[in-house]
C-alpha cells in the first residue's frame, strides 16, 4: 500500500539502501511459485526492519507470521552474534521454503521455525524477547499482543505490521469486516496500554513501533 505520491515514493527508495541479493531471489520465487506474493515486506519495507533490528541490536527476536520468510531475513540482520530468531506460521507448505532461504543466509542456525497457530504456541516457548514482530492474521492482533507483552525484556520493542490497513481504518466501519475491526481495536489497545510508548508511522500499509518500558 502506497500513501505517498508515486514519484516522492520512488525518490524515498531510491535514497535508501537496496535490499541483498538473496532477498532479490527470494522475492523472484516467491513471486513465480507462492500465493499472495504481495504479502512480502518488499524491499523498503525490508531495509527499515533491518535498520530497527540493527539499532537494537536483540539477542531475541520474535516474528509472528513467516511467509517465505522475507521479513525474517530482514530482522536477523541485527542479531547479536549468538542470538536467536523465533518464527511462527500456520502455513506447512511454507516450511521447506524458509528454510531453504535461511540456510543461503548467514543465520541459517539461529532461525527457529514454529509450525502451527501462534496462540497455541507462543505459550510454549521459553525465551523472553528484545524484539517481536506482529505481521499474522489481523483479528488476532490485540491477542498476540496479551500474549507476548509480559515476554518481552524492558527495553522490549514491538513492530506491527499493516495497522493502516489500506487505509479502512478512517474510513465508515463496515460491520461485517472483521480484520477492520480488529486493527482498530488493536490501534487502540498499543496507544493506550500504560506498559508501552508507541509511535504509528506512515510506512507501506502502516508500521506501529512500541517500546516496553
Amino acid at each position: 500500500m502506497y500513501f505517498l505520491p508515486e514519484k516522492l515514493d520512488e525518490y524515498i527508495v531510491a535514497h535508501s539502501q537496496e535490499e541483498p541479493e538473496l532477498l532479490q531471489q527470494l522475492t523472484r520465487e516467491t513471486y513465480q511459485k507462492i500465493l499472495q506474493p504481495i504479502m512480502l515486506s518488499g524491499p523498503y519495507q525490508g531495509r527499515v526492519l533491518s535498520m530497527i533490528s540493527k539499532l537494537k541490536s536483540p539477542k531475541t527476536i520474535l516474528e509472528l507470521g513467516t511467509f517465505t520468510g522475507y521479513a525474517t531475513l530482514c530482522l536477523a540482520e541485527g542479531l547479536q552474534t549468538d542470538g536467536i530468531i523465533d518464527t511462527i506460521d500456520v502455513n506447512e507448505e511454507l516450511v521447506d521454503f524458509q528454510r531453504k532461504y535461511f540456510d543461503k543466509s548467514d543465520y541459517g542456525n539461529q532461525i527457529h521455525q514454529h509450525l502451527g497457530s501462534a496462540l497455541d504456541i507462543i505459550s510454549t516457548l521459553k525465551n523472553t524477547y528484545d524484539l517481536v514482530f506482529i505481521d499474522a492474521d489481523k483479528p488476532n492482533y490485540s491477542n498476540y499482543f496479551k500474549l507476548i507483552i509480559d515476554k518481552m525484556n524492558s527495553g522490549g520493542i514491538i513492530l506491527s505490521d499493516n495497522v493502516l490497513w489500506h487505509g479502512k481504518v478512517i474510513e465508515p466501519l463496515d460491520v461485517k469486516d472483521i480484520s477492520t475491526k480488529a486493527v482498530l481495536e488493536f490501534n487502540t489497545l498499543l496507544k493506550e496500554d500504560p506498559r508501552i510508548e508507541t509511535v504509528m508511522l506512515p510506512i507501506r500499509d502502516g508500521l506501529t513501533v512500541s517500546r516496553k518500558k
